[in-house]
């Protein structure tokens, strides 16, 4: 869950390394360094804290080196200090390393290092890695030039165990840096006498747009005009170069105070871009990615959709949505659950994996194992090329653009619209629908931009609303059904960003033990999006009310709100997809009372954009 950086060129390499960490400071921001080598060898800067920490360091506008490594942390192993800070170099400070992952080996391989002569001066499990590759780049004094660098850093890549994304520097090879992945991102951006690396594409998206993606050990060996790749047996390998399409203007914030803030308001262009040309006039559902046919879905017993967070919310808004239109069992797991308790998967089980930066470690372990025991996998990510998309058998794509707050908002939405447009589409293969309620369906998702900015424009009472509650310890969201899962990403986006306490409920289980909790003042808010419980859940929050409860009501319905102390109305649609809508009021209100108690917004607390650890 950290950040990295690397640049080899003709420029000065330390001004776009910090420019990049900039860029990644949602990956990690508890401490931060780069490496360059200079003239006289490496040189290694590094602080706690932020970015512009590092950047204020006396003497890093003098480094006139055109190649370096940097990296930007979320600690994982020792608590954060300039000791435990990245790069790490080897005790002989040959090798400067930066290291995206968890190596779950650490300690063994750091006693035979100790019991080799090694020294070590951190907590961390990234300072093994150049110590390894020094071991074994003293021993290999009959490779002659490159080689020997190579082999090294292969050698000692083969000992680890875990998740590694690696950029090594030696100050032997002042023109070259070798890079490899396993199971955490990394990908090259070529341009014209350099190239650019990062752990994820927006860094680096205003220097190129061309892009090498690379899979689980590949090693490169990156000089200012190429790249050579190789396998682990270090024969040479061919790879292709991607276009992405992002626009790095998409990466900024323009104009708004937070990208949070900004990617709120960017689901009228989000949700647009995730329908695409899906749906078209008299035509059933486009999906030209995916092979379906009528009897392979009719064989499936289950479909499995497992997920993280947001993106696991996100599945439980699908489930109810295929499970409608294709009638076939549909479960929700919890990846990091999911791989561990020996799922029932074969032939005839479908399994969906959801992440949006498609490189959720859970996940992708998930994955891995469903097509171990033979079911299809289907990918939702937002990132082309990510591990996740790369990994399956099928992949399709939200198209929701960068997003950079740690909070996730616009891929939420998106992650549930585009699983409603797949369950329509599955439900045409089947042919087992009405197709009238089907088309009508996809109008109501052709609608949501205009209602997603009319609900944002009408969302001035929420700030009020946060305005009322920022200081309180416990809130509680309840709803039924779909509403539910809205209930869900609600708590969790208060939580996330303003660290208030607060817990989601189906509504009609506050009578089994939670509603002990309700007392005077105390705030629960309720979602009402689903006339068939409509009536259900206001008897629900009629109990709370009796015990003094304050209350909070967003709904999409005409009912009499004068019970309610507080109340959100938003536009009518399709209960199944009413989830994009009612959710904006609850991402807002969230937003807002972080922004009462001066919290960092974008950058919440032991939290990170892309969880890359298990």
């Amino acid at each position: 869950m950290c950040g990295i950086v690397g640049y080899i060129g003709t420029k000065k390499a330390s001004p776009i390394l910090i420019n990049g960490l900039l860029r990644l400071e949602y990956r990690g921001y508890d401490s931060a360094g780069l490496s360059t080598i200079e003239k006289n060898g490496i040189s290694l800067m590094k602080n706690i804290g932020r970015v512009k920490n590092l950047s204020e360091l006396p003497g890093i506008d003098d480094l006139e080196g055109t190649i370096g490594i940097a990296h930007t942390r979320w600690a994982t192993h020792g608590i954060p200090s300039k000791e435990n800070s990245h790069p790490h170099t080897d005790n002989s400070k040959n090798f400067s390393v930066v290291h995206n992952g968890i190596i779950e080996n650490y300690y063994s391989l750091r006693n035979k290092l100790k019991d080799e002569g090694y020294t070590f001066y951190s907590e961390t499990d990234t300072e093994v890695i150049p110590n390894l590759i020094h071991y074994y780049y003293k021993n290999l004094k009959d490779e002659i030039g490159i080689n020997r660098f190579l082999k090294a850093v292969r050698n000692a890549c083969l000992d680890l165990k875990g998740s590694f994304a690696i950029e090594v520097i030696c100050k032997d090879f002042p023109d070259n840096m070798i890079v490899v992945r396993k199971d955490s991102p990394l990908v090259i951006g070529k341009a014209d006498g350099e190239n650019y690396l990062s752990s994820d594409i927006p860094a680096i998206l205003s220097f190129t747009r061309t892009f090498y993606l690379l899979n689980d050990f590949e090693f490169v060996v990156l000089s200012r005009n190429d790249a050579k790749f190789y396998d682990t047996d270090l024969n040479p390998i061919n790879k292709e170069l991607t276009s992405i399409e992002w626009d790095a203007i998409g990466a900024e914030k323009n104009g708004y105070e937070d990208y949070m803030l900004k990617e709120i308001h960017e689901q009228v262009t989000s949700t647009r871009e995730t329908v695409g040309a899906r749906f078209q006039e008299n035509q059933k559902t486009c999906f030209n990615e995916l092979n379906f046919t009528k009897e392979y879905l009719s064989s499936l017993n289950r479909i499995y959709i497992v997920a993280c967070g947001t993106a696991m919310h996100a599945g439980l808004a699908g489930k109810a949505i295929i499970e409608k239109l294709c009638r076939i069992q549909t479960e929700v797991d919890i990846a990091s659950e999911f791989r561990y308790r020996d799922p029932l998967i074969d032939d005839k089980t479908l399994c969906i994996f959801i992440s949006q930066s498609g490189e959720t470690a859970d996940t992708i372990a998930a994955l891995k194992l469903s097509k171990q025991k033979g079911a299809k996998t289907l990918a939702i990510s937002n990132v082309i090329g990510s591990s996740l998309s790369r990994e399956s058998d099928l992949a399709i794509y939200t198209h929701a653009g960068p997003e950079i707050a740690v909070a996730s908002t616009k891929a939420y939405t998106s992650q549930i619209v585009l699983l409603n447009v797949l369950a329509i589409y599955m439900a045409e293969v089947l042919e087992n629908n009405d197709i009238n309620y089907l088309n009508t369906l996809k109008k109501d998702i052709l609608e949501l931009p205009e209602k997603i900015s009319q609900t944002i424009e009408h969302s001035e009472c929420v700030k009020d609303f946060a305005k009322k509650i920022y200081q309180e310890k416990d809130v509680f969201y309840i709803g039924r059904g779909i509403d539910n899962a809205i209930a869900k990403e609600g708590s969790l986006k208060l939580k996330e960003i303003s660290y208030i306490h607060s817990e989601s409920y189906a509504a009609g289980e506050l009578k089994h033990g939670a509603i002990a909790l309700i007392e005077k003042g105390v705030t629960v808010i309720a979602s009402l999006t689903d006339k068939d419980l409509t009536k259900k859940t206001i008897s629900n929050i009629q109990e709370v009310i009796t015990r003094g409860a304050k209350t909070l009501i967003v709904t999409n319905q005409d009912l009499d709100l004068s019970t309610f102390d507080f109340s959100i109305k938003i536009p009518e649609t399709n209960a199944f997809i009413s989830p994009v809508l009612a959710i904006i009021p609850l991402q807002l209100l969230a937003y807002y009372i972080s922004k009462e108690k001066g919290l960092d917004v974008d950058k919440p607390r032991n939290l990170a954009k892309s969880v890359t650890v298990e």
